[in-house]
């Protein structure tokens, strides 16, 4: 089979045909970053991955956002970081976990929300360059998704707080509908813009999840959930009927996962092993799904050694991307407790066994 570039690849992947190699992807956003903070310079630009994000700007200005909704988020922390949603984050040392302050957690009305400072996403400045950058990346050769994670659930509960929105899907069901649909409004808009751009694949996600099971009954997420994620798909597909949907969820999905497919989605991400049988999805519902991770973040990545990752690695080729239909990727962001040479040991067995005969 003749070399492909990064875009064919992906797409043959993702369409569950056989591309040259199995795709990888790992945060590339951040991996020359990571390379310089582990003392290892000389490994900038050395990670190949096949895939980039495109995303709406956001206003960055800590100082703006705080004033902008200071009236929702009384006493609120000097180090806190307000993004143009209006929630609040307090982050770690490590960035990559913090606290959250919702600054929906006080009102009580449906009417408060109409007053809310939402953020208007259509505003031209956030995307007018999506071609541009876009068109710069296919010419690269990249495939480029349309990053829009936190879709509606994840958006809904940084806003209200998570307790306080699972009381009101039984107590308050007006509330959480308006601001359901608030949010689902923007992400149909949002949907339909980045597949006019020209984006290869929508990128949609909310953490529905966890290693024991859904954090809602099946019945809870179809009423709630499902109608409006169906909804932002459907908007994508009135521009290309054919865009490929992938879905971020961390945790088990099992009981949902037929209806994932049944409302549009193609990609599933990021199939944890710590708690989903990558080989057993692949079995069952591999002529509908394409599969884009299954390297344990939890296990394997920061607890083996690199024949561990190398091992794991190959078995995910072997089976998980028979004919087809994987993205290899670590199933969540590489933390400080990943050895260095675990990370190098994943791009070196996709080399090593990646390739398709």
């Amino acid at each position: 089979m003749s070399t492909q570039h990064s875009r064919e690849r992906v797409l043959a992947a993702i369409r569950r045909e056989i591309p040259d190699r199995v795709p990888v992807s790992l945060a590339y956003e951040f991996i020359d970053d990571l390379c310089i903070t582990r003392g290892k310079p000389q490994y900038v630009g050395r990670f190949k991955q096949d895939e980039r994000k495109v995303s709406f700007k956001r206003i960055d200005n800590n100082v703006v956002n705080r004033n902008r909704f200071h009236l929702y988020l009384p006493n609120l922390p000097k180090e806190a970081v307000v993004n143009d949603w209006g929630y609040g984050a307090v982050h770690s040392s490590t960035k990559s976990s913090f606290k959250l302050i919702h600054p929906l957690l006080g009102l009580q009305k449906v009417r408060e929300l109409k007053d809310y400072p939402f953020p208007n996403m259509m505003e031209s400045w956030r995307h007018k360059s999506l071609e541009k950058e876009i068109n710069r990346l296919h010419e690269q050769g990249f495939a480029v998704q349309g990053a829009m994670s936190q879709t509606v659930f994840e958006q809904a509960w940084h806003l209200r707080g998570m307790e306080q929105l699972f009381i009101e899907f039984f107590l308050n069901k007006e509330f959480a509908s308006s601001l359901f649909d608030i949010i689902t409004e923007v992400r149909c808009k949002m949907a339909k813009r980045f597949v006019k751009a020209g984006v290869d694949i929508l990128r949609l996600g909310d953490d529905i999840g966890s290693e024991k099971g859904m954090l809602m009954s099946p019945a809870t997420w179809r009423e709630w959930l499902k109608p409006r994620l169906k909804r932002v798909i459907d908007a994508a597909k009135e521009i290309d009927p054919e865009i490929p949907i992938f879905y971020h969820s961390d945790g088990d999905l099992r009981e949902v996962i037929p209806e994932l497919i049944e409302i549009g989605v193609t990609i599933l991400n990021p199939v944890q092993p710590e708690c989903m049988n990558p080989e057993e999805l692949k079995k069952k519902y591999g002529d509908k799904l394409s599969f884009w991770g299954t390297i344990g973040t939890q296990t394997t990545m920061p607890f083996g050694k690199p024949e561990d990752v190398k091992r794991a690695v190959k078995k995910s080729i072997q089976t998980v991307g028979r004919g087809g239909g994987l993205v290899i990727s670590p199933t969540h962001s590489i933390e400080k407790d990943v050895p260095w040479e675990n990370i190098v040991a994943l791009f070196e067995a996709v080399e090593q066994f990646g390739y398709y005969k």
